[in-house]
């Protein structure tokens, strides 16, 4: 893959990102070669920062990396198309994209996300998240089947508000879970986007 760098005065070619999944595009980038080198050896988007002066990778400090699915080159040789699997939100802003757009989570299922993420990395010794990232996929997936079935039990009585926090409970572990695979609601939203076309 060769991009032609010296295309512009300062070195950096633009770089799209795009969604894997729902192919949103999700924001505007630039790149030098050892930005580029980076991102193909990361599998991790990373970016010359011109604000900072130096190679940045996307999500260094909130944990919203976006894992690199697919890397390919315009007809010119001189940009990037870089389609990738987002760990949350991307903007700083907390949006999906840098236009402002938001999921159908309207927001604050990424923003949880995004916690989660803190979570896993940080790994507190008083969070009750770290500690379940400690105990291993076995017990994340444990809980997941706990809060199915008290959801399901709480689905048979007529107190709303109980259903309601148990499946905020369930969602919540179920979040966990996709981290833990690797996955962000993204890729399931996205998997149920595809099933919904080919129906149609």
């Amino acid at each position: 893959m060769q991009i032609d760098f010296k295309k512009y005065t300062d070195g950096l070619a633009p770089a799209i990102i795009q969604d894997a999944v729902t192919l949103k595009v999700l924001m505007l980038g630039f790149m030098n070669q050892e930005a580029l080198d980076k991102t193909t050896e990361l599998r991790l988007v990373t970016f010359f920062s011109r604000s900072k002066n130096r190679l940045w990778t996307k999500g260094e400090e909130s944990g919203n990396f976006l894992h690199v699915n697919e890397i390919s080159v315009d007809c010119d040789n001189d940009s990037l198309l870089i389609k990738v699997r987002p760990a949350g939100p991307v903007c700083h802003k907390g949006t999906d994209t840098c236009w402002g757009e938001k999921n159908v989570a309207q927001s604050f299922i990424p923003a949880l996300e995004s916690i989660i993420t803190q979570r896993k990395n940080e790994a507190a010794e008083t969070s009750y998240t770290s500690s379940l990232f400690k105990k291993g996929i076995n017990k994340i997936a444990q809980k997941v089947g706990e809060e199915a079935v008290e959801l399901v039990i709480e689905a048979k009585d007529d107190n709303d508000e109980l259903f309601k926090n148990e499946a905020a409970d369930l969602l919540f572990h179920y979040l966990i879970l996709l981290q833990a695979k690797g996955m962000t609601m993204n890729e399931i939203e996205g998997v149920l986007k595809q099933r919904h076309e080919q129906k149609k």
